[in-house]
């Protein structure tokens, strides 16, 4: 019998999302709907599983951690990679990581929407409704607009398309992006530079890593027209949020709508929370039940084929 940990079920559906009888019938599960404080706790709540289901990177598994988790030998991710966790330290300790398939659509259709809602004053509507209140703002079209898109991987070329439907021009910029490659898709390569200037609405699809980190700072911000939007999907670090909290109060840029941040959760006094032309949602780019069943479907198969000897979806250091 193995002893297996469910984590960051905030929604408490995780059992509800795929088929677990056949691991219930011989195995122990056990499912954290709650986020660990701190490392410690993680540790401690989790020192006697031999396998974690972990939900993307709510959860952070450092070398530290990993070091403290003797018993653990299976480590299941959703999707297909996780920036949370060290790999060359599990593979140290023989820890097997293995992924599922992701969808990655619902993160391009929450981005998009934000778009909508940012351009029609949505959020402010909404409360002014609640309030009583009656037509309180003017919007803009998104037709005639342009869309700049940092990134045109999967999720960028999605946002193309949408824009395209909408009838907005779009450019784009990443370090190895080739012009040939995104007048396939209908979009214009520029440099970094053109696609602050230029943009009614920036949008981020790049991964984070040591290069991007910092990649939207207050030089690109103040790039910037005072009327743009900024709206963030990917990861929080991408973008410097003191340079973005700066921004906004101080009147340089439409608005900005988030849906990352570092740290998550994000703490109830962050500053964000009180910062002025935001639409902030709760890292709830994945979060569908469509794509919950993925996930959970292949987290169930990754357990079972690891507990049969014969492990599948491996990723590997």
């Amino acid at each position: 019998m193995a002893r297996i940990a469910v984590l960051d079920d905030y929604q408490q559906v995780a059992l509800e999302m795929a088929d677990w009888s056949k691991l219930q019938a011989g195995n122990e599960i056990k499912v954290f709907t709650t986020p660990f404080v701190n490392a410690d706790a993680a540790v401690t709540a989790l020192a006697d599983f031999e396998v974690l289901a972990i939900m993307r990177e709510r959860t952070a598994f450092s070398r530290a951690v990993l070091e403290r988790l003797p018993k653990l030998k299976l480590l299941v991710t959703t999707g297909h990679r996780n920036a949370a966790i060290d790999m060359q330290a599990a593979a140290d300790r023989g820890v097997v990581v293995c992924g599922t398939e992701a969808p990655g659509h619902a993160t391009a259709e929450l981005a998009f929407g934000m778009i909508i809602a940012l351009s029609r004053y949505l959020t402010l509507e909404a409360t002014a409704m609640r309030e009583g209140r009656w037509q309180t703002t003017v919007g803009r079209d998104l037709r005639g607009r342009t869309l700049g898109l940092l990134g045109l991987g999967r999720l960028g070329t999605q946002m193309a398309k949408y824009a395209h439907v909408f009838g907005m021009h779009v450019i784009a910029w990443s370090e190895n992006l080739q012009a040939d490659a995104a007048a396939k898709i209908g979009v214009t390569r520029v440099d970094k530079n053109e696609l602050f200037l230029r943009s009614d609405v920036v949008s981020i699809h790049t991964k984070l890593s040591k290069r991007t980190t910092g990649i939207v700072s207050a030089r690109e911000l103040n790039l910037m027209q005072r009327d743009a939007y900024l709206v963030n999907t990917s990861r929080g670090p991408i973008v410097d949020e003191a340079a973005l909290i700066a921004a906004l109060k101080a009147g340089k840029l439409g608005g900005a709508a988030l849906d990352v941040y570092e740290p998550e959760p994000l703490p109830a006094n962050h500053p964000l929370r009180s910062t002025p032309r935001t639409l902030l949602t709760p890292h709830i780019g994945y979060v569908t039940e469509e794509t919950y069943r993925v996930f959970y479907t292949g987290t169930v198969q990754a357990i079972e084929a690891w507990l049969a000897g014969k492990p599948v979806n491996v990723i590997g250091v």
